[in-house]
C-alpha cells in the first residue's frame, strides 16, 4: 500500500496496485462493542500542501446536476487517498481540487490503523474550500473512529461502562489502531471541524451512512432529526451518553443476509432515498468469505459491493488490511 512520503508537494501520483485478494481473517462474528485493533504503522510526513480554513457547512454549492462522488473509509492512508482522487479527476497533480461544480462526500473514518490521519484531515478540510470556490463541494460524514478519536482527547482515561466491563475512551482508541502521532498533532480546529460533521445526508436518492446498522433510528425519524440529536450528544452529552453513541455506531452487518433487504427497507423509509451507500465493514467481512486462518480468503475487491437486493452499496475496500485492500472511490449512481 502506498504510504505518503517525499517532498511537499506530491507531484504526479503513482496509481495503487489493485489487490488480488484480500488477506485471511477469522469469519465475520456478531458485531463487538469495540473493533479489533490493526498493526501500528510508522508515521510519514505528509505529501500535500498546508490546509486552508474549513468553510461554512450551512451553505452548499453545486447543485443536483453536478457529478456525485462517495469516498470509503480512508483510516490514514493519505497516499492511497491523493493517487485515487487524482486518478477520478477530482484533485491534479499538486493536490489541489480540479473537479469543479463535482460533489464529493467521505463516509468517515479518516484516522486510526494508517500512516497519517490527521494528514487526511487536513487535506479535506483544504479541499471542502477549494472545491466551494470553484462551485463545488466536498464534505464528509462522522464515522465511529471521528467519535473515537474525539472521545479519547476529550475523556481520556475517564472510566465508562462498556459491556465488556470498564473502559476508557483513550483504551478503546489504543485497542482500535490509534496512532499516537495523530493525537499529539489533533488541534483545536480540528476538534471542532470534526464535532460539525454530519451523521447521514441524502443525495440524489442516495442515503449516505458510515454505519451498516439501523441504530441511526435510535437517535431520530428523519436526517436532521438524527443529525441535531448527535450533534446533541457531541456538544451537550456527558462521557457516558458519548460512549453509548460510539458503541452503537460500531455495529454492523444490518443489510448482510436473509433479512438484510427488510433492514435497508426500513432506513430508507425513515430517511428518504431509493438506496443507501455506506462504509464501516470491509467487503471480505461483509460477503463473509474470509473463514481461515490458513489462506487467502478468494475474495477480489475491484470495486464496491452492491447488495440486499441492490438496496445497498458497501464502500470500505478493506484499505487496512495489511496492504492487500483497497481504497474504494466511486461516482454514483452505479450501474
Amino acid at each position: 500500500m502506498p504510504q505518503a512520503g517525499g517532498p511537499a508537494g506530491f507531484g504526479a501520483p503513482t496509481v495503487p496496485v489493485t489487490p488480488s485478494v484480500a488477506p485471511p481473517m477469522p469469519a465475520p462474528q456478531d458485531p463487538p462493542t469495540l473493533e479489533l485493533g490493526a498493526p501500528i504503522v510508522e508515521h510519514h510526513q505528509p505529501t500535500v500542501p498546508a490546509p486552508a480554513p474549513a468553510p461554512a457547512l450551512d451553505s452548499l454549492p453545486g447543485g443536483p446536476d453536478s457529478p456525485l462522488y462517495v469516498v470509503g473509509d480512508v483510516h490514514g492512508y493519505l497516499q492511497d487517498l491523493l493517487d485515487g482522487l487524482h486518478e477520478q479527476g477530482l484533485i491534479d497533480a499538486e493536490g489541489h481540487w480540479s473537479a469543479g461544480r463535482s460533489r464529493l462526500w467521505f463516509l468517515g473514518d479518516f484516522t486510526d490503523r494508517g500512516p497519517d490521519g490527521i494528514g487526511v484531515i487536513d487535506l479535506v478540510m483544504r479541499l471542502a474550500a477549494e472545491a466551494a470556490a470553484e462551485g463545488g463541494y466536498c464534505r464528509a460524514l462522522m464515522g465511529n473512529h471521528e467519535l473515537l478519536l474525539l472521545g479519547a482527547d476529550r475523556y481520556g482515561d475517564e472510566p465508562v461502562h462498556s459491556s465488556a466491563g470498564t473502559a476508557s475512551f483513550l483504551a478503546a482508541w489504543r485497542l482500535n489502531g490509534g496512532q499516537p502521532h495523530d493525537m499529539e498533532r489533533l488541534e483545536d480546529h480540528h476538534v471542532a471541524w470534526l464535532s460539525r460533521l454530519p451523521a447521514m445526508t441524502v443525495e440524489d436518492g442516495h442515503l449516505l451512512i458510515h454505519s451498516d446498522t439501523t441504530a441511526y433510528l435510535e437517535y431520530g425519524d428523519s436526517v436532521d432529526a438524527v443529525n441535531d440529536a448527535i450533534r446533541e450528544v457531541l456538544n451537550q452529552g456527558d462521557s457516558e451518553e458519548w460512549w453509548d453513541c460510539f458503541r452503537r455506531m460500531t455495529k454492523r452487518f444490518a443489510f448482510r443476509g436473509e433479512h438484510g433487504a427488510q433492514a435497508a427497507h426500513e432506513l430508507l423509509g425513515a430517511f428518504g432515498g431509493h438506496r443507501i451507500v455506506h462504509g464501516h465493514s470491509p467487503i471480505p467481512y461483509l460477503l463473509g468469505e474470509v473463514s481461515t486462518e490458513d489462506g487467502p480468503s478468494g475474495v477480489q475487491i475491484t470495486g464496491p459491493h452492491v447488495y440486499a437486493e441492490e438496496l445497498a452499496v458497501a464502500m470500505d475496500g478493506g484499505v487496512t488490511l495489511e496492504g492487500e485492500g483497497k481504497l474504494l472511490i466511486a461516482r454514483l449512481p452505479l450501474s
